[in-house]
C-alpha cells in the first residue's frame, strides 16, 4: 500500500486563497440534486447516465489490483455509471491535487487523509459536507472517522484506519540476545546498543523524504509532554513547551547512538534499497511506520513472515504520556462539492460492501465496527486491538496542523536527525510556522 503521510511536495494555497476560491463554488448543486459539470467529472448523459472522476493513490499493491476489481463490480450492478479513474504515486497524486485545488476545482471523488489540508479546502467551500447523507456513518468506528471531522460535521468516507509503531524482526532481536520488545524509551536505546554490538543495523530509516522520522518527535513528545500538550500547542501555535524541547533531546540520544543505516539520509521509503526494502530484506532490526508497513516492505523488499513482529511506542520515564494513546491515520476519500450522489453510494459500496475483501488483502485494517474479528494475521490483529483499546488519538503532525505547519515539522526534526538543529531551535522553527500559518 503507498504510504498515507508523505508531506506535500510544494506548498498548498495559503489559506486566504482557499478562502478567495470558495466563491468559485458558491452556486455548485447539492449532493443530494441532480450532478453537477466540470472538466473533473460528474457529467449528466443522455438517458440518465452518470460519469465521476474518482482519483487514488493505489499504484502498488494490494490497491493497485482490488481498487480496478471493486470499481468494475460496482459499474457492472450499475450500468447507467462511469467511474474514470486516475491512479497516482503519493507525491504526485498530492502535487496534482494541489495544482487542482488552486484553480478551484477538485475531482469528484478524491483520496484524503483529513487533518489540515482537508479543512482549509472545506473552508474554501470545495468539500462536500456528508454528515446528512451518510447515515450509514454509524456502521464505522468513531476513531476512523475522526480525522475527517471539523466541528461536528463530516467531510470524508475512511476505508482504512491505523496507527504508527514499531515493525521488528525477531530473529535478528533474537541474535542480539533481545528477549522482549521494549516496553520504555531507556530499553529501546539499550537494546540499539545489544543490536549494534552483534553487527545488526538497529533501525531502517527513508532520511530523504522526511516524513517518517517526524513519527518519532510526534511520538516522543506525546509520552513526555502528553496528548493533550499537543493538541494545546496546535491552539496556542507554541510548541516552545520544555516537554517538547525534550522529545526532541530524546529522539538526539537514539541519534547520537548512529542506529540507522549507511547513507539513510539519502533513502526513501518505497524506493529499491530504501526504508521499506532495507527492513523487508533483514538487513535492518526496526522500523517506525504505519500499519501499512508490511505490504510496502513485501512490495519494496521480501516477506518477512513469522518473523515480523509489532510492539507500541514505548512510554518514558517521567513523562505522562500512555502507551495507549496512539499516533496515526488512515486513508479516507472525499467529494467534491456537487459531486453526483452516486459517488457516496459507490463509497457505501467500496467500504460497507468490500470490508472483507479489503482486509484480506492484508493491505488495510477495518473501519467498520466489529471487522478486526475477521483479521488472521497476528501482527495486524495486535494493531486493530490497539486501535480498538486506545485511549487517546494523534493524527500525524503533516495531516493535523495546517500544511505549512506539517511541513516544517518534517523539516525541522530532519534537521535535527541530521545534526543541523538543536531541540530547541526544532520547537522555534514549528513555532514561528505556526504564528505564520
Amino acid at each position: 500500500m503507498p504510504n498515507p503521510e508523505v508531506p506535500w511536495p510544494a506548498p498548498p494555497p495559503s489559506r486566504r486563497s482557499f478562502l478567495a476560491l470558495s466563491g468559485l463554488t458558491a452556486l455548485s448543486v447539492s449532493l443530494t440534486a441532480a450532478c453537477g459539470g466540470d472538466d473533473s467529472g460528474g457529467k449528466p448523459a443522455a438517458g440518465g447516465k452518470v460519469t465521476f472522476a474518482w482519483w487514488n493513490i493505489a499504484t502498488t499493491e494490494p490497491g493497485k489490483s482490488l481498487f480496478p476489481q471493486i470499481s468494475s463490480a460496482f459499474t457492472a450492478a450499475h450500468p447507467d455509471i462511469t467511474i474514470k479513474t486516475t491512479s497516482l504515486e503519493n507525491e504526485a497524486f498530492k502535487s496534482k491535487l494541489t495544482a487542482t485545488t488552486s484553480s478551484g476545482k477538485l475531482p469528484d471523488v478524491f483520496q484524503t487523509w483529513g487533518g489540515g489540508v482537508l479543512q482549509q479546502q472545506v473552508d474554501a467551500g470545495l468539500v462536500e459536507d456528508l454528515t446528512d447523507a451518510f447515515g450509514w456513518s454509524s456502521d464505522l468506528t468513531p476513531v476512523s472517522l475522526q480525522a475527517y471531522q471539523f466541528e461536528g460535521r463530516t467531510y470524508g468516507v475512511p476505508y482504512d484506519v491505523g496507527m504508527v509503531g514499531f515493525w521488528y524482526n525477531k530473529k535478528l532481536f533474537a541474535k542480539a540476545g533481545i528477549t522482549a520488545p521494549p516496553a520504555t524509551w531507556a530499553e529501546l536505546l539499550e537494546d540499539v546498543r545489544k543490536l549494534k554490538a552483534a553487527g545488526i543495523t538497529p533501525i531502517a530509516l527513508a532520511g530523504k523524504e522526511k516524513w517518517p522520522g517526524h513519527y518519532y518527535w510526534a511520538y516522543l513528545a506525546m509520552r513526555v509532554a502528553g496528548l493533550p500538550a499537543l493538541q494545546q500547542a496546535a491552539t496556542t501555535k507554541d510548541f516552545t513547551g520544555a516537554g517538547f524541547v525534550q522529545a526532541g533531546a530524546h529522539l538526539k540520544e537514539l541519534v547520537d547512538l548512529q542506529p540507522f543505516q549507511t547513507a539513510f539520509l539519502g533513502a526513501g521509503y518505497a524506493t529499491p534499497g530504501g526504508q521499506a526494502a532495507t527492513m523487508g530484506n533483514g538487513k535492518a532490526a526496526m522500523e517506525l511506520m504505519g500499519q501499512w508497513g508490511p505490504s510496502v516492505q513485501k512490495d519494496a523488499g521480501a516477506d518477512l513472515g513469522a518473523d515480523l513482529g509489532f510492539f507500541p511506542f514505548p512510554t518514558v520515564d517521567g513523562g505522562v504520556g500512555q502507551v495507549t494513546e496512539v499516533f496515526g491515520g488512515g486513508g479516507g476519500f472525499a467529494l467534491r462539492k456537487g459531486a453526483p450522489k452516486e459517488a457516496l453510494d459507490f463509497l457505501k459500496f467500496f467500504v460497507l460492501e468490500n470490508q472483507s475483501k479489503l482486509l484480506a488483502s492484508n493491505g488495510y485494517l477495518p473501519v467498520v465496527k466489529g471487522a478486526e474479528s475477521q483479521l488472521a494475521d497476528p501482527n495486524r490483529k495486535v494493531v486493530a486491538d490497539s486501535l480498538v483499546k486506545a485511549t487517546g488519538f494523534q493524527l500525524f503532525l503533516d495531516q493535523a496542523y495546517p500544511p505549512a505547519v506539517g511541513q516544517e515539522v518534517n523539516d525541522s526534526v530532519a534537521d535535527l536527525i541530521a545534526g543541523k538543529k538543536t531541540p530547541e531551535q526544532v520547537t522555534k522553527s514549528i513555532t514561528e510556522a505556526a504564528k505564520g500559518a
